[in-house]
């Protein structure tokens, strides 16, 4: 979805109603469509996570994201399915807020495109994989040997 067209629309729009007036109001014009910019942007993001909870709110299976790519967002589906790690018929409603450095967030990203899954969904299955009930090693003891076969 590309808002820069719509912005720049927008701006196009407000010069054209402020060549009605002097230099001064030109002036003003310019400054509110730099300004309003940032905001737009920010406003229509807002819009269409409204949208993708409503969506997927009424979507037998899956729900519906909202993306970043650059600046511009996008509407992905994603399968429900493909959310790994929660048990079955548990819903995936609890939330979280965790800070990353940019630079794991960004390894984070990639390692779910390769898988092709969410972040969400990629993050999930990592920390159910952590999180999951395993052996205590004992410490120091090794096994060392062969297999004849």
């Amino acid at each position: 979805m590309n808002l820069t067209i719509v912005l720049e629309g927008l701006r196009e729009d407000l010069q054209g109603a402020a060549e009605l007036g002097d230099e001064r109001a030109a002036q003003i014009a310019r400054r509110l469509g730099e300004t309003l910019g940032a905001s737009l942007r920010l406003r229509v993001f807002d819009l269409l996570t409204q949208a993708a909870l409503e969506i997927s709110s009424r979507l037998p299976s899956g729900h519906v994201e909202v993306r970043l790519a650059g600046q511009e967002p996008e509407l992905v589906f994603v399968e429900d399915a493909g959310e790994a790690g929660a048990a079955a018929g548990e819903e995936l409603s609890a939330r979280i807020t965790l800070r990353l450095p940019e630079s794991l967030k960004s390894a984070v990203e990639r390692a779910a495109d390769r898988e092709g899954i969410s972040t969400n969904a990629w993050l999930v299955r990592a920390i159910a994989r952590a999180t999951e009930a395993r052996p205590a090693q004992a410490g120091g003891k090794r096994l060392s040997g062969y297999v004849r076969g």
